[in-house]
């Protein structure tokens, strides 16, 4: 189901990423000379407004599946290692909706699982770390980029705009998959309860 819903996710910004492909390749001209019809360009803000909405609506369906998956294995980790977390497991819910805090917040309560799964042991962060700064770089940068998108009213502050979403979305296609590898790997971390921590 998890693993469903990223896939979903990460579909929906290859979807705008291409349509950004596509708004660059509307492009007529070059340089200062660059232009763009008036029914290209509606046709271009149409089709950013709805790939927008689509996208929202497929985050906030991963947000719920991944949220559950998160509180569970929060739940999880806290019984091997109850003195392991700082904060309850509410938090696992209730921190990504934090504003401003809700960029480490959860990153805290992962890592915090994620040393729970090694069990002492020496292991690699890099899936988390992979994880969280490619999701909170394309969900910064988009944030940038809709709001840049909104205000252009040219064509050079639109093109610059969707440039900085399609960064925006390669980052979440990034994150969409270490969020996989990261889930899978701590998921089975989680579930060797009873086997010896593998030293790397």
């Amino acid at each position: 189901m998890l693993h469903a819903a990223l896939t979903a996710a990460a579909a929906g910004d290859a979807v705008s990423l291409y349509a950004g492909f596509r708004a660059h390749s509307a492009v007529e001209g070059d340089g200062e000379f660059a232009y763009i019809s008036e029914d290209r360009w509606a046709a271009l803000s149409t089709m950013f407004t709805r790939v927008e909405g689509v996208q929202m609506l497929i985050l906030l369906a991963c947000a719920a599946v991944f949220i559950t998956w998160f509180h569970r294995v929060r739940q999880r980790a806290g019984m091997l290692a109850p003195g392991g977390f700082r904060r309850g497991p509410g938090w696992a819910i209730g921190g990504w909706f934090v504003p401003v805090a809700c960029l480490w917040l959860p990153y805290r309560i992962a890592n915090e699982a994620w040393t729970v799964g090694l069990r002492g042991a020496k292991g690699p962060f890099w899936p988390l770390n992979l994880w969280w700064a490619s999701f909170v770089g394309s969900i910064l940068l988009g944030r940038y980029a809709s709001v840049g998108f909104r205000r252009a009213e040219d064509l050079g502050p639109f093109l610059d705009a969707v440039t900085v979403g399609m960064v925006a979305d390669a980052l979440s296609i990034v994150a969409a998959g270490a969020a996989m590898f990261f889930a899978a790997r701590l998921t089975r971390m989680l579930d060797d309860e009873g086997t010896p921590p593998v030293r790397r």
